[in-house]
């Protein structure tokens, strides 16, 4: 609260829950602690942001008056959230009986020799009030308490264990892989030595034949040869 010497002013700052393409209001309050009539005036830096009602009036002797300021919609959002926007707040004593009706600029004039009040207000920024969390479909009274995320953002509850129970899974089921790959890797080392295994024999297995074979051929030959012989042998006897 500012508290002056014929104003007191509730809050010290207005405050507007900032929401994009949305008006939006913040009430001042202000309290007369004289027995005099005091009239005010409203003025702001930026007069087509906002709607002051009413901008201009008496408040009565001890008596209250709420001042609402309302913020046009807005298409984009300041830079981060700062706002320049300021407010004044003139007062001054009036005469017994006074009215809106009888406000003038002149009133407000400290050259002219008026004691004039002045308070400075600044304009804030806020984030507006979050909704309530929806009550999860299914739940009741009684039933068995859901998850839910705290506010640093941390698992309780039913998500925390289906969290963990999800990486003990996904564990598993990599251990599983990895398993899974050096069996295959150590059959396919075993089917590479079979391999040359083999091709080793069959090389082995075609060096034999071709001696047999060789030796078959030699054979023959000579049984031919000891045929011819023979035979020119009993030619010539005879």
């Amino acid at each position: 609260m500012i508290m002056g010497e014929l104003l007191d002013i509730e809050p010290t700052e207005l405050k507007f829950p900032f929401e994009l393409r949305k008006q939006i209001s913040c009430t001042l309050e202000l309290s007369n602690k004289t027995d005099n009539h005091v009239a005010f005036k409203v003025k702001t830096t930026n007069p087509k942001k906002y709607c002051v009602r009413p901008n201009t009036g008496v408040v009565l002797p001890r008596a209250t008056c709420d001042v609402i300021v309302t913020m046009q919609a807005q298409k984009e959002a300041p830079p981060d959230m700062q706002c320049k926007d300021k407010f004044l707040l003139q007062s001054v004593i009036a005469s017994p009986g006074a009215t809106a009706k009888d406000i003038t600029a002149e009133m407000f004039n400290k050259e002219a020799g008026h004691v004039v009040e002045e308070c400075k207000l600044r304009v804030i920024y806020v984030s507006p009030p979050q909704p309530p969390s929806p009550v999860p479909e299914g739940s009741e009274e009684g039933g068995s308490p859901r998850g839910s995320v705290s506010e640093n953002g941390a698992l309780s509850g039913m998500e925390s264990s289906t969290a963990t129970k999800a990486f003990v899974d996904s564990h598993d089921k990599s251990a599983e892989a990895r398993a899974l790959i050096s069996k295959l890797t150590e059959e396919k080392n075993s089917a590479i030595q079979q391999n040359n295994k083999l091709r080793q024999e069959l090389e082995l297995l075609k060096r034999e034949t071709g001696r047999r074979q060789g030796g078959v051929s030699i054979l023959f030959v000579i049984i031919v040869g000891l045929i011819g012989i023979f035979l020119g042998y009993i030619i010539k006897k005879a």
